[in-house]
């Protein structure tokens, strides 16, 4: 048991590094848009989230858990965009 809670220890590490890397790339997108209502896209969240279910198809995961944990995701990030954008707006 101690070697598989050594290895899932080690995936979670390289989980956070890989969302932390993802986080990077969203920080930089919400410096491309002009408002926080770019910020929410639909049709782009769907195209995520239908990528990474066919992804845990091919792999033989459960594609619910991963839609769950990138709408998760998804909607955690959206939020920080729409703050940042709004913080950004030149005030009238």
């Amino acid at each position: 048991m101690e070697e598989v809670r050594a290895e899932i220890d080690r995936i979670d590490r390289e989980l956070v590094d890989r969302i932390g890397e993802r986080f990077t790339y969203v920080d930089r997108a919400w410096q491309l848009k002009n408002s926080p209502a770019e910020a929410r896209v639909p049709w782009r969240i769907q195209q995520v989230i239908d990528k990474v279910k066919a992804r845990a198809a091919e792999k033989r995961l459960p594609p619910e858990l991963v839609e769950a944990l990138w709408r998760q995701m998804i909607g955690w990030f959206i939020q920080y965009e729409e703050e940042k954008l709004r913080q950004a707006e030149p005030e009238e």
